[in-house]
């Protein structure tokens, strides 16, 4: 709970600036607090001068962390295929695992899975631990929770992590509510703290505003979602060694609450943004859906994709699925474009990382131009085909 010493309360108002939620209140000198309002966030603990706010945690359930051993990641694989964000988390988890001195252990799910295992080893994993059942083919969040939970308890990892996907946002919550612990979604940065024992991890807060980095100190294991492009993989090496322990589940459901109908992969002729090496970015600027071809043929000619921010999407110019940003998908690209795009600050949590930005907009002080390796300033619609052209002549 969060409480205001009365006594110490001088009535500075330092709390009112701090606090995102509206929470507080000052009347005559003193600070109130809306317990409705107030998420514990601790940013009014900390903008306080005199130390006359403060939280107290309840004594609660903890667990003894010396019997919590070793780092997991999630290996989600489909149809046979692992997932590229899989191979991203085996190289921070092989960071980690080095740094606490333990195993890393990938944990795969599915049927008719063999030969997977060795590919994860090649990519830094111990062990894997692998359950190979029909009930697994697909998936079902209730299954994949309950098989994840079982391993869990009967194993004791320190640290799982899982991708940010589809997949991962949908079945690794429930995972943390059997187990009784935290999850930290959406990270961009873990590190381990050798002096804790507690892995901190980052992620973006407040609408990307700020980075809060949060640890679970007192529950294990520690849970955390990473976004695939924000951490890099090993270099696959075939000569490592590795264990393959084969699990079984039991999956005696009294009452299924899913059932499965079937898998449609979206129709699109267009390159998958999280692998393409060069993106092309549309927004508001482009003004309506059918401008976005002009995009599409500058994406064509460079050998790259389509993306675009939230407001083109909202707009139902162009499917989710190319969505960049905070509530989008984060990227990586050697050479990100950014169209008609003004640059807040959701939209650059992902994209910022490419390794150069061109920004194309007719407002010279749109913000997207304080993180462009190179700015053009001009009217897209006469700068893009002129560009689109010059493309189709260096490459013949």
């Amino acid at each position: 709970m969060i409480e205001v010493i009365n006594d110490k309360c001088v009535g500075c108002g330092a709390c009112l600036k701090a606090c995102a939620y509206d929470a507080i209140r000052v009347t005559d000198k003193l600070a109130s607090i809306d317990l409705e309002k107030c998420t514990l966030c601790g940013a009014c603990v900390q903008a306080c001068p005199f130390d006359a706010i403060v939280i107290r945690k309840k004594s609660g359930e903890t667990v003894d962390k010396g019997d919590y051993r070793g780092v997991w990641v999630f290996a989600e694989q489909r149809d046979g295929e692992i997932a590229p964000v899989v191979f991203e988390l085996l190289g921070k988890g092989r960071e980690l695992a080095d740094q606490m001195e333990q195993e890393l252990t990938a944990v795969l799910f599915g049927s008719g899975i063999e030969g997977l295992s060795s590919e994860l080893i090649a990519y830094g994993a111990d062990q894997v631990i692998e359950v190979d059942d029909p009930e697994l083919k697909h998936f079902r969040d209730e299954r994949y929770a309950k098989a994840l939970t079982e391993l869990a308890l009967k194993y004791k990892p320190a640290v799982i992590l899982a991708g940010a996907t589809v997949t991962g946002r949908s079945f690794i919550p429930r995972v943390a509510i059997h187990l009784r612990t935290g999850l930290t979604a959406d990270c961009t940065g873990l590190e381990y703290d050798a002096e804790s024992g507690n892995l901190l991890q980052t992620r973006p807060a407040f609408g990307g505003n700020i980075m809060a980095t949060i640890v679970t100190s007192n529950h294990r294991p520690q849970m955390a979602t990473v976004r695939h492009k924000v951490m890099n993989p090993l270099t696959r090496d075939d000569s490592r060694s590795g264990v393959v322990i084969c699990e079984q589940i039991v999956f005696d459901f009294d009452d299924e609450t899913s059932d499965w109908l079937g898998f449609d992969k979206e129709l699109t002729n267009l390159v998958n943004i999280t692998e393409a090496n060069i993106i092309v970015s549309g927004g508001r600027g482009l003004k309506e859906a059918k401008n976005f071809a002009l995009l599409e043929e500058l994406a064509h000619a460079l050998g790259g994709a389509v993306g675009a921010s939230r407001a083109a999407v909202d707009a139902e110019w162009i499917p989710y699925s190319h969505q960049v940003g905070q509530t989008g998908k984060t990227v990586k690209p050697t050479i990100y474009i950014a169209v008609g795009i003004s640059g807040a600050i959701q939209h650059l949590a992902g994209m910022s990382s490419a390794d150069y930005i061109i920004a194309i907009n007719k407002d010279p002080d749109a913000p997207i131009f304080k993180v462009a390796d190179l700015g053009i300033v001009g009217d897209l619609f006469e700068v893009v085909p002129k560009l689109i052209k010059k493309v189709k002549e260096l490459r013949g």
